[in-house]
């Protein structure tokens, strides 16, 4: 078997010891318990806390507010360790200005076409928040919430629960929806994501996370380097207003082939009527293995320069690839240096866009008595 540092570390832990990889040291892998500080505070005078957690060599920081991550910190091939998501130092910032950075997003990821539609016979105007578009639940989604926040220690892993109640209404949405999610690093240095929610009415939920990945490094600059592998032969083209023709389009051939890993760049500025609306990439991946009872791997994300290797694991059908497009040097990070266009990218699990008036697409309808649960899992390398 290959050594490499999660092996090592793996093997570390299963022996209760510290343990030297070839090129690096291994982290010690005893979860620490979840520290909590004072982030900042809301203008009404709600205090924000950051949950701090480290395992397995990665350190994760969480806030109260949007269940944001606010950093991100792993190991490069040389055991130097950088922040590789995109935010803020404070909490003004991710309520004025903030393009979901690290957010929680609900009650639906992605877009619903003109913030319509119809369940059961009953229609439904939701808030629209995108030209005439409801983007990622509305203008004030789940990424602009006070989530309650527990953390836990389970044997070697440790974590967050994380609690919000949406009332029946909110947004537009029909249900009270009492959604949960829990972020766990495991003795591994995975970042786990586990989703749940019920509701009292039926309604449409579509969970997942937008973290804006840099694996050089917050700050450092362009992603157009990194390579990336998605395990989808189809994607779903957009209209205008970046909402699913209906469409499940071969990737073979185009610029959306991600089947084998090509660096970003090499057909970003491809004149593709698809990458000119969306001045990039921000497209819905339709993965190869569809809805699956557990997470299997579907997308690899690395950078050649640091030797960072992301590897996400879905049950989730598809993967939203965004690729920065709509940064424009006017927000500035922790590092103190702005987010130009293609700075960051982000690799968001989901259910595909507008599916509650895209019968063919796999549905969002979520009833009385049922569990809404889904899984993502990041695993780190280098």
């Amino acid at each position: 078997m290959e050594l490499n540092r999660r092996t090592v570390i793996a093997g570390a832990a299963a022996a209760g010891i510290a343990a030297t990889t070839l090129g690096g040291t291994a982290h010690a892998t005893g979860g620490r318990k979840p520290v909590k500080t004072l982030f900042g505070k809301l203008a009404d005078g709600t205090k924000i806390y950051s949950w701090a957690l480290e395992n397995g060599g990665t350190r994760l920081k969480v806030l109260s507010y949007g269940g944001i991550v606010q950093s991100l910190e792993i190991p490069d091939r040389r055991d130097r360790y950088a922040n590789v998501s995109a935010g803020f130092d404070n909490v003004e910032d991710y309520v004025a200005k903030s393009p979901y950075f690290g957010a929680l997003i609900g009650r639906y990821g992605n877009r619903i076409g003109k913030g319509k539609f119809a369940l059961d016979g009953k229609n439904y105007q939701l808030s629209v928040n995108d030209g005439e578009q409801s983007l990622h639940g509305g203008t004030q989604g789940f990424d602009k919430r006070v989530w309650d926040i527990e953390p836990f220690t389970k044997g070697s892993d440790v974590g967050l629960h994380l609690y919000y109640t949406s009332v029946d209404g909110e947004m537009g949405y029909p249900g009270t929806l009492k959604a949960k999610v829990t972020y766990t690093l495991t003795r591994q240095g995975d970042w786990r994501i586990d989703y749940e929610a019920t509701t009292d009415k039926a309604t449409v939920v579509n969970l997942t996370s937008h973290v804006y990945w840099n694996l050089a490094g917050e700050g450092s600059g362009t992603i157009e380097d990194h390579e990336l592998q998605i395990a989808a032969s189809r994607y779903t083209p957009t209209d205008a207003g970046l909402i699913p023709t209906g469409e499940l389009a071969k990737v073979a051939g185009t610029p959306f082939d991600f089947g084998r890993a090509k660096p970003i760049g090499r057909d970003i500025r491809v004149s593709h009527p698809q990458l000119v609306t969306a001045k990039g990439f921000d497209h819905n991946w339709v993965l190869d293995k569809g809805l699956t009872a557990r997470p299997e791997h579907v997308a690899t994300l690395r950078d050649p320069a640091s030797g960072r290797t992301l590897k996400i694991a879905t049950n989730e059908p598809g993967l939203q690839f965004y690729s920065g497009n709509f940064l424009d040097g006017t927000l500035t990070g922790p590092s103190g240096r702005t987010y130009r266009q293609g700075d960051a990218l982000c690799l968001e699990t989901q259910h595909f866009p507008d599916s509650p008036n895209k019968p063919k697409f796999p549905s969002t309808v979520l009833r009385p008595g049922q569990t809404y649960r889904t899984t993502t899992i990041h695993t780190f390398d280098c």
